[in-house]
């Protein structure tokens, strides 16, 4: 290997492993942190056992396993070892692992003590990845209570140093300088509507900008593009517009290994190259020959609602660190050129690093590993950003759902069974079903979880059943991946339970149990038909669609995998399957209940009652019952409330004033941890808020009575609503001593209408929400008219009250019109009584 920058500082690196227990490493990429130091540590015999290094991405650690090896003159497996999803590759000689995919978290959950091990390293840790964060926080937590030897290592390359000193505020830091020839910077914003699309008219923008730069210039090209449905139609556009000398090569997660090692390779002598590439080019890997970036500057990222368990594409912006990591590429080996599609301006309001995946992913397994490790609350180890407790909450409820966790939110046996399979808590769920149900179910999860865990791209139809038929005939693309990956989760099944050893290790799929083991995994997920256009409502109350002429759409009740929420109404559904209600009653009968469901009838004006078959929020049969029972028409009025939403409560100013403040403090305030006070949340929640205030209530002209502002003070807490009183009053007491009302509107700055003269001698705007909110005022002439709109007083008295106080002189001389408001005495009276 040639000199690396990483050298001038590998001395002190050694050094301060061998002193400390932890050590921060920040080196920009082609620095040779990932190569060079973790060979130096294995050469210099820093340490007797085993080091672990965890990469947040499967293609990178192939990648530099297979490099290290060959510079060993070995293969991976040998002194350099290998542990990603579905491969494995390591022996007793192996003394350096190359990890990922939660495979680090996977070594502390099943020997806390780490026995042989003695570093963890952390490569690439800017990258926030959920398994890299949780692995950190259990390490951390090893090192203090089992293992004060293990060394951990963190190395990053554009994170914020200060936020990883706090976490680890013993720890050595060592900076090195990267090795960059110079970069020159060129912007050329496209039309902003095609960056916020993922049309044609976006890709031949990006077209002609790469066909100019390669006809200026030499050498090979890295484009970063958002997604793969770009970099599809980019190399289809450019493959008919380039010259025989250029190759273009696609670089995404989903492509096979052969193919994204060709994009990697150096291209052929006289050949030119032009990657096209999403984020998993900027760190990491080293693409040879690049001299050429052109950066889109946008990303395709999921973003997890808690609230909805349904994931949202969002196409954003990059921040400025990735910029950063981009731009790079271009100076590897010689002085290059970044293009960015984008203005200069535009990057400078980006953020300085991404959010972190932790707090915009699905938790569901974390909340698995945190319940295995024995941590009740997240907040008892040390996170960089600690996970969002409302989605941890929304990834036990499903855990609770799938029979993995008890109400203690601890695991059952059956959860402990789905943590040991290794796989998504919702693919081990079906895993664990099938192996109970006999060979035909247990080939057909084996399979069917294969493909959910790497769905293929570019699907036409989102019939499971159908792409399932490909697989098990070879005619889906990729399908020896699948069906390796099959036989992986196959032989683990055969081999965890000694009784299913006679089960068959053949791939065969039973179409009668896909239904069954989708709903094992996604029981929040089946989907009823609303009847129309392709329109279905899921089991957790969310509404989900098929394009109207899709077959499938015609499908009473489907299971449902892959579903994305849209911009506009329902969630997209890119993969599912037709399901059958009686066979899945049959099979997964706790899925579904019966209840009775009472309502008030306003047509006829009394109680009605029906027996409901439901399955999570659906209802699948409904029978009238007779005559309900009086005693219980509270809960049947709370159900029309329900149904007609809060405008049908009896709203008076005291309420309404302090339902908006709430909502207001919400905003202003999040100290004060307030219940949410939206309607959706008010009317789900209503049996627990309302309900006891309706008792003996029996008409809807009785809730008119309904004592509803201390019903909300309820909710909200007798603490809470002392500390809201104080912070947001209804009230402001201005100079004179007179009170008035403030006007609270959420989303808005909260506004006190007064007369101004009553407001002379403040110097100031007045402030409530403890300092944190200037009121706006309405300053009214001596007839209530508004003379002013102002937030800033103090600008206002020694600026345009000028021009106020001449017009006002003249059309009310009875009031005092002071030179210097700031300093006169508030009055509320004219002239003639001063």
């Amino acid at each position: 290997m040639s000199q690396l920058p990483i050298d001038a500082v590998l001395s002190s690196l050694l050094n301060e492993l061998e002193t400390r227990s932890q050590l921060i490493l920040k080196a920009p990429p082609g620095a040779g942190k990932s190569t060079r130091l973790p060979l130096a540590i294995l050469q210099n015999r820093c340490f007797n056992g085993r080091i672990v290094m965890l990469e947040p991405r499967r293609l990178a650690a192939r990648n530099i396993a297979g490099y290290l090896a060959s510079l060993l003159g070995e293969r991976v497996g040998q002194t350099v070892g290998l542990r990603v999803r579905g491969e494995t590759k390591i022996s007793k000689e192996t003394r350096l692992e190359i990890v990922t995919e939660g495979v680090m978290t996977r070594m502390l959950q099943q020997d806390p003590e780490l026995e042989g091990i003695d570093l963890l390293i952390f490569d690439e840790f800017h990258e926030r990845s959920v398994h890299a964060d949780t692995a950190l926080a259990l390490a951390l937590e090893v090192q203090e209570a089992l293992r004060d030897d293990l060394k951990l290592l963190v190395m990053s390359a554009t994170l914020d140093a200060d936020a990883l000193i706090g976490l680890l505020p013993d720890a050595g830091y060592i900076e090195s300088e990267g090795r960059c020839f110079p970069v020159e910077y060129r912007y050329k914003t496209l039309n902003d509507s095609y960056q916020q699309s993922d049309g044609f008219a976006f890709v031949n923008s990006c077209a002609r900008e790469i066909l100019k730069l390669l006809d200026s210039e030499s050498g090979s090209m890295l484009v970063f593009l958002p997604g793969a449905g770009e970099i599809k139609r980019l190399a289809e556009l450019l493959a008919d517009k380039v010259g025989a000398n250029i190759m273009v090569s696609p670089l995404y997660g989903q492509l096979n290994i052969s193919q994204q090692q060709q994009a990697i390779a150096p291209a052929p002598s006289g050949l030119r190259k032009v990657v096209l590439a999403t984020n998993i080019a900027e760190t990491s890997l080293t693409i040879e020959g690049i001299r050429l970036v052109v950066d889109c500057g946008l990303e395709r990222i999921a973003q997890w609602d808690p609230k909805t368990g349904i994931s949202r594409l969002e196409q954003v912006r990059i921040a400025q660190s990735s910029a950063e990591q981009r731009a790079g590429r271009a100076g590897r080996l010689e002085p290059g050129i970044c293009l960015r599609l984008y203005s200069e301006e535009m990057l400078s309001r980006q953020p300085a690093t991404p959010q972190p995946e932790i707090l915009r992913a699905d938790l569901t397994s974390l909340a698995m590993e945190l319940a295995q490790w024995g941590c009740q609350d997240a907040g008892d180890l040390c996170w960089l950003d600690l996970p969002p407790a409302q989605a941890l909450a929304q990834a036990c409820r499903l855990l609770q759902q799938l029979g993995a966790m008890d109400e203690r939110f601890q695991l059952t046996e059956t959860g402990q069974q789905i943590q040991s399979l290794g796989a998504d808590p919702r693919h081990a769920a079906m895993l664990l079903m099938a192996k109970a149900q006999g060979s035909a179910a247990t080939s057909t999860a084996a399979m069917l979880v294969a493909l959910l865990e790497d769905p293929p791209r570019g699907m036409a139809s989102p019939d499971l059943h159908f792409q399932l038929n490909l697989l098990e005939s070879g005619k889906l693309p990729r399908s020896g991946h699948y069906q390796q990956r099959a036989r992986q989760h196959l032989t683990k099944l055969i081999k965890s339970d000694p009784l299913t050893r006679r089960l068959s290790s053949s791939l065969v799929v039973d179409a009668s149990w896909i239904a069954p083991l989708m709903t094992a995994g996604y029981p929040d997920r089946i989907a009823r038909s609303r009847g129309r256009d392709g329109r279905y409502q899921l089991a957790n109350g969310q509404g989900a669609m098929l394009p109207a002429d899709e077959p499938m759409a015609a499908e009473m009740m489907l299971v449902v995998a892959d579903v994305v929420k849209t911009r506009q109404g329902d969630s997209r559904i890119f993969s599912a399957v037709a399901a059958d209600s009686d066979r899945l009653q049959a099979i997964l009968p706790h899925l579904f209940t019966e209840r009775e469901w009472l309502d008030w009838d306003d047509k006829k004006g009394r109680l009605t009652a029906e027996k409901h078959l439901c399955c999570g929020k659906l209802i699948l049969q409904r029978t009238l019952l007779a005559e309900p029972d009086p005693a219980k028409a509270s809960e049947a009025l709370l159900n029309a409330i329900v149904r007609k939403g809060l405008a049908a409560l009896p709203w008076n100013s005291k309420a309404e004033s302090l339902l908006v403040r709430a909502r207001c403090a919400t905003q202003w305030l999040p100290e004060l941890v307030l219940p949410a006070m939206d309607e959706v949340t008010l009317l789900a929640e209503a049996e627990q808020w309302l309900l006891p205030f309706m008792t003996g209530m029996t008409t809807l002209k009785a809730v008119a009575r309904l004592d509803l502002c201390a019903a909300l003070e309820a909710r909200l807490g007798w603490q809470q609503v002392k500390a809201l009183e104080a912070a947001l009053p209804t009230h402001y007491q201005v100079p004179t001593g007179s009170r008035y009302p403030i006007r609270y509107l959420v989303g808005q700055p909260p506004v006190l209408a007064v007369r101004m003269q009553e407001m002379f001698g403040e110097k100031t705007s007045p402030q409530i929400a403890n300092g944190r909110i200037a009121l706006v005022l309405e300053l009214l002439s001596p007839a209530q008219r508004p003379l002013q709109i102002t937030q800033d007083l103090a600008a206002f008295w020694s600026g345009s009250y000028r021009d106020v106080q001449k017009e006002m002189k003249g059309r009310y001389p009875k009031h005092v019109w002071p030179d210097d408001p700031a300093h006169h005495e508030p009055t509320r009276k004219t002239k003639k009584y001063l």
